[in-house]
């Protein structure tokens, strides 16, 4: 691992290392070079030239909660889409995953819409556990982002620009602090949906849970997580999205990039530096430097992994 400079953060050659994580308060965006994914920063992308697509990751929104750890979450998730507003190449369309709300209500739901259709993109969702603890245990949920591709619990795929996205449902009837799960049902649909995709298809993961294990002691992490990975390992490129943790998390192995993207709302502290996960709360004029959003850009070129990270407040 090394740093370029004083102020950015660390960067990480695919070439000098094949498995490394990072943790950081911090946001970063990606670029896919010539299959692989590289970083730099949003605003550095804003006069980059592509001649791929790119597009966004937002998680954690939780509108609805207003604790100590942030008073108005539906505020800072209006400061994201700012932040969307401001990118001068506007991105194809934008994920987001997971814990849209915190309570699973209709008006948490309908004021995290009207917020987020300030992006004028395109939206893909999978839920998070807060998303699905209404009394139809998910019906409100798919009620409004469910379509004629959705299948089981929410998941789906889809294709754009030769790249293949997925997807997946693990937050279906957790135990509290327990492991994220997949289920046959949803392993069987995954395997049918690569099945005769070439090996050098681009794919792009999203759920909610990481589907790798971050921090078991914590949930953070699928419990069969390790079967969808065995059905992804053909493919030459492969970038997993999630969210749950709050926390940039970034590990590389092999052809694998799995990505853990930070709040909108709070940040949780790093594992086993406190009692137990949850919102954590730092000083007021501190809290969007704990936040952020994703940005993805498939371009051409032939570039080295690299991670940069920089604040939302930053930017």
């Amino acid at each position: 691992m090394t740093k370029n400079n004083d102020n950015d953060g660390p960067v990480v050659d695919r070439r000098q290392a094949l498995e490394c994580m990072i943790w950081a308060g911090t946001g970063v965006l990606w670029t896919m070079s010539g299959g692989v994914p590289v970083s730099s920063l949003i605003t550095d992308a804003n006069a980059a030239e592509t001649k791929g697509f790119s597009f966004l990751q937002m998680s954690d929104s939780h509108v609805g909660f207003s604790k100590p750890a942030n008073p108005d979450a539906l505020a800072t998730l209006n400061d994201a889409v700012e932040k969307v507003k401001s990118l001068s190449t506007k991105p194809a369309f934008m994920i987001h995953t997971g814990d849209i709300t915190h309570l699973s209500k209709d008006k948490e739901f309908d004021d995290a819409a009207q917020v987020l259709k300030g992006t004028g993109l395109q939206s893909f969702y999978v839920p998070g556990e807060h998303d699905v603890i209404d009394e139809g245990v998910g019906k409100a949920y798919l009620g409004r982002y469910g379509t004629k591709d959705t299948k089981g619990a929410g998941w789906y795929s889809f294709d754009q620009n030769g790249v293949h996205f997925i997807g997946l449902v693990n937050v279906m009837n957790l135990k509290a602090g327990g492991l994220g799960y997949l289920g046959d049902e949803q392993l069987t649909w995954l395997a049918t949906d690569l099945a005769g995709k070439a090996a050098s298809t681009p794919i792009v993961v999203f759920a909610h849970v990481p589907l790798w294990t971050v921090y078991p002691e914590w949930g953070w992490g699928t419990d069969d997580g390790a079967k969808a990975l065995t059905l992804l390992k053909p493919f030459g490129s492969v970038t997993v999205l999630n969210g749950h943790i709050h926390q940039i998390v970034q590990k590389v192995e092999g052809n694998m990039t799995f990505h853990t993207a930070r709040s909108t709302a709070f940040p949780q502290p790093e594992p086993g530096k406190a009692p137990s996960p949850g919102p954590m709360k730092v000083p007021a004029e501190d809290l969007r430097k704990f936040l952020g959003l994703t940005s993805v850009s498939f371009v051409q070129g032939d570039q080295p992994l690299a991670i940069i990270d920089q604040t939302l407040a930053a930017l």
